[in-house]
């Protein structure tokens, strides 16, 4: 119904914020990952929106990116997964790293963002795995090349190899980005180079 709302940031809290557009001001609510990244107070923002409409309310859920509202979408497309939890999931996870965890079977990481057991963790992978691909990380995002696609699955390796140690997804992702001349690196040379990154 609404795609996104562009205009003036003029108030925000921990949970939301305030788009001043054409004279309305919109109260959003949005993962503390996008109180991190706001403009300043007056600067112009533009917020991808979710309107979530019940009995009693209507409420907007908003992404400084067209990525992070197409995650929420999938993850409140899950049974026993609302708009609120869906938050909280995004609040935790960016998505490049929601991404592997889903990818990885990491229930264990998911299961950590706030109100999300265990048993919500094992079906959001169950009913998600199909539906996330990993060319949709931007980290694996290729240019043209098949060495690229080669370089992509040292990657790919290396972060899988990391959850089944026990790292989480989001830590494996970090540990691997930071690696320097990663396209040179076979999966195991690539591995024991995030290892380093670790500690």
């Amino acid at each position: 119904m609404i795609s996104y709302i562009k205009g003036i940031l003029s108030d925000y809290d921990e949970e939301s914020v305030v788009v001043e557009a054409s004279g309305v001001g919109y109260n959003i609510q949005v993962p503390s990952s996008v109180i991190d990244s706001l403009p300043p107070m007056g600067a112009e923002v533009k917020v991808y929106t979710y309107l979530a409409v019940r009995e009693d309310a209507f409420t907007l859920f908003g992404f400084l990116t067209r990525d992070d509202l197409l995650m929420f979408m999938r993850c409140i497309s899950v049974n026993g997964v609302g708009p609120k939890a869906g938050l909280a999931i995004l609040s935790a996870f960016d998505s490049d790293s929601l991404r592997i965890a889903i990818i990885s079977g990491d229930a264990k990481s998911i299961s950590k963002a706030n109100g999300i057991g265990p048993k919500t963790a094992e079906r959001l992978i169950l009913e998600l795995k199909d539906k996330v691909k990993s060319d949709e990380i931007s980290f694996f995002k290729t240019e043209t090349s098949s060495a690229s696609g080669e370089i992509d699955n040292s990657k790919k390796e290396a972060i899988e190899a990391l959850t089944a140690l026990g790292y989480s997804a989001s830590d494996a992702l970090k540990a691997v980005n930071k690696v320097e001349d990663a396209a040179s690196l076979d999966s195991e040379a690539l591995l024991k180079a995030a290892l380093k990154n670790m500690f």
